[in-house]
Order: structure tokens, then C-alpha cells, then sequence
């Protein structure tokens, strides 16, 4: 079995960064600009690192597989961004985020690589600030916060709903910066569909480029490169209906699975607590209402079980029922953090009312997020200055008025905390390929807190990747620069190639979509926020199923050669198969309960999540043994020095 080396730095926690950083090795800025990085993915992760990568002197090779890096799914994010500045003089430090992101993650996060990142966290806004990022300002012009879960101090910083929109400008700004430069080569509609590895002069394999498809043209083409940084995102779309862009996808990371990267924790899936409930089975997506709403508005349902029976049938309206009958069911359960409950405690209490029966809309599967209070409180004209954009578009999407009447939410499936393994420096099981924001496994646990991807995903491509890459590279400075054709390469595109061939030949009758929805329906039946072992063994006879049905009956039209939607799909649809098993093994090993991985036999007599922290306190790595097998399972031990592993207490 494999020893897994963390290269987690020696000396107390709060100087271990620092002290890395001091005795990490350097490239000299002549030697920069012989060495090729290529950045798979536009995001904020991805965006942030090419830029600053290019900044540094290295030439640098960025993927995208939109048109615009403008139009990575970062631009969807809303409601803010952390940091430990402080501002509210509420009692916060590095310290307490660094504690509250452990805890909101169920202790089951790395300590060094939380710690850095609480404490990068300060320096992120100020870059983003010195950018011309529009964050809200207090009447005297010092930047506001507000409050998001999992925390008793106010430290998100925030641009109305469109967080990520704006700090993705900023990161857009200096990459096009560097592209103008020439240290950036922005390759736009591209696909990444293989890693390349080649053995150095010792026999060691290193990630030395990639295989991609030129998505307009059809045409595979080759890349090569001294290292490779993956930030593609994370694969919530594998359970079809997400908050995640339609494009989102988890297959760059499936790719440097199967070349022997190892994947963490795939189990630890996201569901948001406040999304706009499903309304049919012609939906392609979901949509999310920011965790921000939950400042001011407040979640109930009826008391009542007649008067939910009512609001199910449509014979009363929400504004019917008094106060007195209606159940803060958040505020009552956990009233030390109230409506401000981390987002897995949050969904599993808004299951539970509805499996009750006190869901609200017709299907049942509903709850009430109300702002009557806050604008009895606060004033119409403050709340819309706050959340005008989000009440605008939740109106646009259910013709529903949110300063009239309560909004309607359920949970969905939002983030994935599981990804790509990784150890200190970013750098996966595979010499030269590092992974980067959500793509990777390292900061959040079980649980992500909200307001921490875009602190994560900025944290890595601005501070921390950049440092990092170089301690690799320092020894690679000799390495002349490689050709594409090389017999690895030919090797990889043939694979390729002939796996396109194998799909495009298939010639049944499901399309893409409807084999992706019955896959969607199997993970979010016996894979969502319910697991029991039988549901999950379930799960991997049925995915197995899927996959009979995608080789022998699905049909892919038009010509591989050519612009082809349906190609794309048809494979990040095989990538999600294979994720969903990952997801369905890590299930079934993981006999616990923390944060979004809820085993049913495995809870509190309240129904809270109950660990087992003497079996389970480390990151699950899975190896790939081939197509077919089951993975290898290999454990990283949690050690923590710093603080105290206790039960998670958001009641008082």
C-alpha cells in the first residue's frame, strides 16, 4: 500500500506557512521563462493562478472550455467572500476562522492547509480592493460584511448577490493583462479529455501536458508543458438537477484519476439549503438563493399539520397562517446560531419537516424563507438595497413577489468538498499535477461553510500555488522543453480517439440527457442526503446498470469532426457514471455521519450526525485499479494538535 506524505511543514501552526515560505526553493526570474504551465480551467481558481503564474515570469497555457473565462460558473456565485479582517471588531481573527472552518467542515479537514488559508484570507481582499472590486461599503466607506452559517461574527465581504461575478472580473482584468503581455496563451472553447505523463531520466512518471479537443472544430490537438494545474471545478452535476452551469463538469479530474491521481473524500457532497424547489421534470438545472438571504430572512413551517395540508392544496395562502402558528423550526432547534446553521445542519432539519409532512408547495418539499420581519424591521427600501437582485430573480423564475409573500426553498445539490488529493504545496499523487479551488479535497471537510469557494479558490490561484509550483519546478529548470511528439502523446490521443470512436458508434436510441436524468434520479435516491448501506449498495447495481444502457443504447448524432454538444456530454456523462460509484464506495466505507455525508443508521437520537472519530479520522483516498474494478482504498490520517475533536454544538 502507499505511505501518503501530507508535507505538512515542521513548527507551530500559526508559522508553518511562513516557514515554508522561507525555506521553500525559488526560481530566478531568467530560468522562469523557460518553463510551460498549463492551467486547466478559467474560474477563480484557475484565472487567479494563470495570471499571477504569468505575473511571476512563466509561460503559461490556460484552458477554457467557454468562450470567455468571463463565463466560468464562479460568475454564479452570490453571496460573499470571507476573510479575518476584523472590520466589525466582533471578536474575529485567523484563529476563529481557521476553528469555525474545521468545525463547519466536522473535523474532517487537514489542520496546515485550513490555518493557510484563514490566514491568506486577509490578503485576498486587498488584492481584490486594489483591483477595483465594487465590495459594499458602510455610509462612511469602510467595506461591510455581513454574516453567513456556521458563524457568530461577521466576516463575508460581499457585492450585492454577484460576489462571484465581480471578483471573477478582477481575476479576468489580470489575466487579460498578462495575455497582452504574451506570459499567457488563453486557449478558449478547449476541452481537456487526457493527461499526459512521461518517465523522467530516473523512470519517475510526470504530468508533462495534456490531450484536448478543439470544441468549434472537432479537432484533438496536443499540449506539453513542464507542470499541470487542474482548477476545472467541482462534479455536482452528477446528480444532473445542481446549482452548478450546465458546462460544470468533474471530468478533467476523472482523467487524472485514471493516470493513478488519487481522489479524496468523494462522499462529502454539498446540498444548499436554500434553492428553489424543483417544479417538474423538464428543469436542466436549479437555481440557488444565496446563503446571505438568511441574515435577515427567517425559515418556518406551519406548526399545523392541517395547515400544511392546506398550503399543499393551495387552499390558503402562507400569509394566512398567524405567528403564533408557525414553526422557526432553525431558531427553535439550534438558537445559539438560529437560521445561521451550518448548510448541511440546515438541510437535514428542512428534510426532516418535510418528511413530516409539513412541507409547503404542492410536491411537499418546501419551506418558507420569510422577510415580513426584516422589512417590518429594517424597511422595504433597506432589505431591496440589500437583496433587491436576488428578490428580482426569484420573482422572474416563480412569479412570486418575496417582499409580499415568503419564497419558497428546498436543499440541492450546491458544492462538492471531495476532489482531487492533494498535499500541502497542491501537488497531487502524481509528480507535476497540481489541483487547485474546488477540483481538489483539501480545505473544507465535510462541509464547506458558505462564503469560503471563492476565499479557497482565490486563496490557491493568488497565494499559494505560486509559491508552491516552484519548490517542484526549482529542479526542473534543465528539463528542455518538450515535443508533442513524443510516443506518450501518440499513445494518449490514440486513446482518445478511439474511446470517441466507441461512443459515436454506438447508434441506440437514449439521448445523452435522458440516460444523465436517470443517473441523476439514482444518485439523488440512494446517494443524497439520506445514505443507508443498503440504499448504497443499491446504488452501485443500478449505476452499473446505467452504464450497460449508455454503451449499448445511447445516440450520439451529428459528426465528432465538427462542433458536437452532444459528444461533449455523452463524455462527461461517463465520467459522472464512474464518479457516482466513487461516491457510492466512499459511502459505503465511510460508517459515519459528518457534514453532508449523512448515514442513516448513524445519528444522534436528535438526529444530528454522529461520528466515529476512533475509525474515521482521516481523508479516504481512492487509486484506480482499472476499468471495471473496484478502487483501492488508501487513508491519510487527520492528526489534530491545535485543537479539541469534539461534537459540533450550534445550539448554544
Amino acid at each position: 500500500m502507499a505511505t501518503i506524505d501530507s508535507k505538512i511543514p515542521e513548527g507551530p501552526l500559526a508559522e508553518k506557512w511562513s516557514n515554508y515560505k522561507a525555506h521553500q526553493k525559488l526560481v530566478n526570474p531568467a530560468n522562469k521563462r523557460k518553463l510551460d504551465i498549463i492551467v486547466v480551467g478559467s474560474g477563480l481558481a484557475g484565472a487567479s493562478a494563470a495570471a499571477t503564474l504569468g505575473d511571476l515570469g512563466f509561460k503559461v497555457k490556460c484552458f477554457c472550455i467557454q468562450d470567455s473565462p468571463r463565463r466560468a460558473h464562479s460568475i454564479a456565485a452570490q453571496g460573499g467572500i470571507n476573510a479575518a479582517k476584523n472590520y466589525q471588531n466582533d471578536g474575529d481573527s485567523v484563529y476563529r476562522l481557521f476553528y469555525d472552518t474545521i468545525k463547519g467542515g466536522d473535523y474532517r479537514s487537514r489542520e496546515a492547509n485550513v490555518y493557510r488559508l484563514a490566514e491568506v484570507s486577509n490578503n485576498i481582499i486587498d488584492q481584490c480592493v486594489a483591483q477595483g472590486v465594487p465590495f459594499a461599503r458602510e455610509y462612511g466607506g469602510t467595506l461591510a460584511n455581513r454574516s453567513f452559517g456556521g458563524a457568530q461574527v461577521s466576516r463575508t465581504f460581499y457585492a450585492r448577490g454577484q460576489t462571484g461575478q465581480q471578483l471573477l472580473l478582477g481575476a479576468y482584468s489580470a489575466l487579460s493583462y498578462q495575455v497582452q503581455q504574451g506570459n499567457v496563451e488563453l486557449f478558449t472553447r478547449c476541452e481537456m479529455l487526457d493527461l499526459v505523463m512521461i518517465k523522467d531520466e530516473e523512470g519517475k512518471e510526470r504530468a508533462r501536458g495534456i490531450i484536448y479537443r478543439d470544441l468549434v472544430t472537432g479537432e484533438i490537438k496536443r499540449c506539453s508543458a513542464h507542470a499541470v494545474v487542474i482548477g476545472t471545478g467541482g462534479y455536482g452535476n452528477t446528480y444532473f438537477l445542481s446549482t452548478n452551469a450546465m458546462g460544470s463538469n468533474g471530468s478533467a479530474a476523472m482523467q487524472c484519476y485514471r493516470k493513478g491521481a488519487w481522489f479524496a473524500n468523494p462522499a462529502f457532497a454539498q446540498i444548499h439549503p436554500t434553492c428553489i424547489p424543483v417544479h417538474g421534470d423538464k428543469q436542466s438545472k436549479l437555481t440557488l438563493m444565496s446563503e446571505s438571504l438568511r441574515n435577515d430572512g427567517r425559515i418556518w413551517v406551519p406548526k399545523k399539520l392541517e395547515d400544511a395540508k392546506k398550503l399543499q392544496k393551495g387552499e390558503i395562502s402562507p400569509n394566512d397562517i398567524p405567528d403564533e402558528d408557525r414553526d422557526f423550526y432553525l431558531e427553535r432547534r439550534y438558537p445559539a446560531f438560529g437560521n445561521l446553521v451550518p448548510r448541511d445542519v440546515a438541510s437535514r432539519a428542512a428534510k426532516e419537516r418535510c418528511d413530516k409532512g409539513f412541507g409547503v408547495n404542492n410536491t411537499g418539499l418546501a419551506v418558507f424563507l420569510d422577510f415580513k420581519y426584516a422589512i417590518q424591521r429594517l424597511g422595504k427600501k433597506a432589505v431591496a438595497d440589500k437583496y433587491g437582485n436576488l428578490f428580482d430573480m426569484y420573482e422572474e423564475i416563480t412569479d412570486v413577489n418575496p417582499y409580499e409573500n415568503p419564497m419558497m426553498i428546498f436543499p440541492a445539490i450546491h458544492y462538492t468538498m471531495g476532489g482531487i488529493w492533494v498535499d500541502y504545496e497542491l501537488q497531487t499523487s502524481i509528480p507535476g499535477l497540481f489541483a487547485i479551488g474546488e477540483c481538489n479535497f483539501s480545505d473544507h471537510g465535510a462541509n464547506r461553510l458558505g462564503a469560503s469557494a471563492l476565499m479557497q479558490g482565490l486563496a490557491d490561484g493568488y497565494f499559494v500555488l505560486p509559491y508552491t509550483i516552484q519548490n517542484y519546478l526549482s529542479d526542473q529548470i534543465q528539463v528542455p522543453r518538450f515535443s508533442t511528439d513524443l510516443p506518450e502523446f501518440d499513445a494518449a490521443e490514440k486513446a482518445v480517439k478511439d474511446k470517441i470512436a466507441k461512443i459515436m458508434g454506438i447508434n441506440g436510441k437514449r439521448s445523452v440527457d435522458s440516460i444523465h436524468k436517470e443517473l441523476g434520479h439514482i444518485m439523488w435516491e440512494y446517494v443524497g442526503m439520506g445514505r443507508t448501506e443498503e440504499s448504497l449498495k443499491t446504488a452501485l447495481k443500478k449505476l452499473d446498470e446505467v452504464e450497460k444502457t449508455f454503451w449499448s443504447d445511447l445516440r450520439v448524432p451529428g459528426d465528432a469532426q465538427t462542433l458536437n454538444v452532444e459528444l461533449e456530454k455523452a463524455l462527461r456523462l461517463l465520467d459522472f457514471i464512474e464518479i457516482g460509484k466513487l461516491m457510492a464506495y466512499d459511502g459505503l466505507n465511510r460508517e459515519e455521519s459528518c457534514g453532508g455525508h449523512f448515514r442513516e443508521e448513524h445519528q444522534t437520537p436528535e438526529g444530528e450526525a454522529l461520528r466515529h472519530d476512533d475509525k474515521f479520522s482521516y481523508v479516504a483516498c481512492w487509486n484506480y485499479q482499472g476499468e471495471g474494478k473496484a478502487p483501492e482504498l488508501l487513508k491519510e490520517p487527520l492528526n489534530y494538535e491545535y485543537i479539541k475533536v469534539q461534537t459540533r454544538n450550534y445550539k448554544n
